[in-house]
């Protein structure tokens, strides 16, 4: 017998605070062409990531500016703060969790300093990416709000 996935595991919640703007808006085309796969992208209003799946952690990335995740639904998960933050090398950012560790939903992976970042010159919109694209039938985008963490921002429609 196949299991019925209940709707809300195909849900992938914020895990920012912030405006949600349509990729088309992220100032980089590895991001605005859906070229990772689909997805939203968020203004930051708060320092903070949380988890937005039940799932395991696959990476943190050296410089602590981004996190990739695998739901227990297996979408596979970019959440990437802010744009070339890679080069400032972790400074003003600190991870809360480690590659391998399982997550639940709503549990805080990263953090970071919107002010310094933003006085360094920074882009703080960060792309929420969902990876295995292909792996859906449809990535559904809520976009145009203002959301709190954890809000809805994707629904992902199976094959």
């Amino acid at each position: 017998m196949f299991k019925k996935r209940r709707k809300d595991e195909n849900v992938i919640k914020s895990p920012i605070e912030g405006e949600v703007l349509p990729l088309s808006n992220v100032n980089d085309p590895v991001f605005s062409t859906e070229m990772m796969g689909q997805g939203v992208a968020i203004l930051p209003k708060r320092g903070r990531v949380v988890s937005p799946v039940n799932g395991k952690v696959v990476s943190v990335f050296e410089t602590k500016h981004a996190v990739t995740l695998t739901s227990d639904n297996g979408a596979e998960i970019l959440i990437h703060v802010g744009l070339d933050t890679v080069s400032l090398n972790g400074q003003y950012f600190e991870a809360l969790i480690c590659s391998g560790e399982k997550v639940k939903i709503g549990e805080p992976l990263l953090q970071f300093d919107i002010d310094k970042i933003k006085r360094q010159g920074f882009d703080l919109i960060s792309p929420l990416i969902i990876c295995n694209t292909a792996s859906f039938k449809e990535v559904v985008s809520f976009t145009g709000k203002e959301v709190e963490e954890l809000e809805t921002v994707i629904e992902l429609i199976e094959n």
